[in-house]
């Protein structure tokens, strides 16, 4: 059941891969402000999707962050999610990204809740027109 409440939390690794210097958003090779929303989305959607219908999905509409603190390749990221309100198809996730030395990045998500074919059909539709 769809509560709030309901926690995620995802840890990973900082690779090359992931740093400033490789995804376009910098020349530095510290964890990427672009690859920290991509694990909060993550983390996120996991967190509650057992809770879901079967065929329905999340999709990110909203995130508002700050990346505090520098990480480099080699150190390990954790991101904590908390569902923290609910208005409908809308939830609201409250945020906290840590390395191993502390806080890196805080701050809020929303996601919708959608019918997942229907989504896709309709985003697919754009490229008929």
């Amino acid at each position: 059941m769809l509560e709030t409440g309901i926690t995620g939390r995802l840890t990973i690794i900082v690779t090359p891969e992931l740093t400033a210097r490789c995804v376009g958003s910098g020349e530095l090779d510290v964890f990427a402000t672009p690859a920290m929303i991509a694990l909060i989305e993550e983390t996120a959607w996991k967190s509650v999707a057992p809770e879901l219908d079967e065929g329905m999905g999340t999709v990110g509409t909203s995130l508002s962050v700050e990346h505090v603190a520098a990480t480099p390749v080699g150190m390990q990221v954790c991101c904590e999610t908390k569902l923290a309100a609910i208005d409908r198809r809308k939830l609201t996730f409250e945020v906290v990204v840590t390395d191993e030395k502390g806080e890196i990045g805080r701050g809020t998500h929303e996601r919708f809740i959608v019918d997942n074919a229907k989504f896709q059909s309709k985003a697919d539709a754009k490229k008929e027109k």
